[in-house]
């Protein structure tokens, strides 16, 4: 009795705290659990307005859906999509884009080729760019001049994200960074989604987890754009459908027909000892090794997002390990990193009392760079 009584006072204590200081946040949180369904936030909102825009890329127009809050804006912030077929239009996508306009974000969604395609393509950070630079210099009547520009991405686009910052364009009109399991380098990544294995920064000894099986077949569906054989490309394509589908799919018949290159490829996704990587990292063909440097973030000077960036991370994130967003702080400098016990990558069903405080938090950080 004594124990639950101790619970129960610390529940009370937690909710007269979040009462006073982070209501606001909790309510932005329970919207976006709620989806399309009834919330607080959505009861003393009114429904945000979405039109939408062309954004002139190197690559011709794209086009871009904001959503206005049609209440005062605090800041504007590109909501990077995700991999989904449906881009801007992913109903998941639409629901978080209105969560943040119902918080007083002016939020543009690009409508990006490779995240379309599910593709990792470095010309999608250019159209990131393109896009806070459209959304910077929007007139006042959809909102106020000067105001600060933030790109928020999750999982592998928080790549995209920070090398848009990096650009000309995205230098100009970029202010702030918002990444949810993100990564910092692109070989890390690689040897977790393969291995499981991972390293705390600064030491030397692996640890374990079991990936999501769904993560090496995607960097393979993501990348195979760096493969020179149009054949191999075709070939791993389906390799790479048939085990997101299942993953104990019979793909040898198919890979008895991949060149040299598609081989190298496949040997590093069914590789299995995190030793072994960097070799077969080096047996790649040239343009596939470039290809993986262009888009890591490591050995990169990052010290313009200092201040600027708010890093959010699963410690149980199977897909991406959290030790990435701990790299890209340090990496950073002065950072809001935020590890969520029980959330795994965008997943936050099993976050218990302690993570879903350590989430007010974050999203209080969140609005506070509006505000500011």
């Amino acid at each position: 009795m004594l124990r639950i009584a101790a619970v129960l006072l610390g529940v009370v204590m937690l909710a007269s705290y979040i009462g006073v200081q982070n209501w606001e946040a909790m309510r932005v949180l329970q919207d976006i659990e709620a989806g399309d369904g009834p919330s607080a936030l959505k009861d003393r909102t009114p429904e945000p307005a979405r039109e939408t825009l062309a954004v002139t890329t190197s690559e011709g127009a794209i086009e871009a859906d904001l959503y206005h809050p049609r209440q005062d804006v605090g800041a504007r912030i590109v909501l990077v999509p995700g991999f989904t077929p449906e881009g801007k239009d992913d109903p998941r996508l639409v629901q978080l884009a209105n969560t943040l306009a119902r918080a007083r974000f002016l939020v543009l969604v690009p409508d990006l080729e490779g995240t379309k395609a599910l593709r990792i393509r470095t010309q999608d950070a250019a159209a990131i760019a393109d896009a806070a630079a459209l959304l910077s210099r929007l007139e006042a009547e959809r909102a106020p001049d000067h105001q600060d520009v933030g790109v928020a991405a999750i999982s592998h686009a928080v790549g995209l994200a920070a090398l848009a910052t990096l650009t000309p364009q995205g230098e100009a009109s970029i202010d702030f960074l918002v990444g949810v399991g993100g990564y910092y380098d692109t070989k890390n990544v690689i040897t977790f989604a393969t291995t499981g294995a991972f390293q705390e920064p600064g030491s030397d000894r692996w640890m374990t987890r079991t990936p999501d099986p769904l993560a090496k077949w995607l960097f393979l569906r993501g990348n195979l754009h760096m493969l020179n054989a149009p054949a191999d490309r075709e070939i791993l394509d389906e390799i790479a459908w048939r085990r997101m589908h299942d993953p104990e799919a019979p793909i040898d018949e198919l890979a008895a027909g991949l060149g040299e290159e598609g081989r190298s490829l496949l040997a590093l996704i069914r590789n299995d000892d995190q030793e072994r990587v960097p070799a077969l990292l080096e047996d790649l063909p040239e343009s596939a090794q470039e290809a993986i440097d262009m888009l890591s973030l490591a050995h990169r000077d990052l010290a313009h997002l200092s201040s600027g960036a708010l890093l959010i991370h699963g410690r149980d994130d199977n897909m991406i390990p959290h030790t990435e967003s701990e790299r890209l702080a340090h990496a950073v400098g002065e950072t809001d990193l935020h590890l969520i016990d029980g959330f795994s990558h965008i997943d936050a069903r099993g976050v218990g009392l302690v993570g879903q405080w350590q989430l007010i938090r974050a999203v209080t950080n969140l609005l506070a760079r509006r505000d500011n």
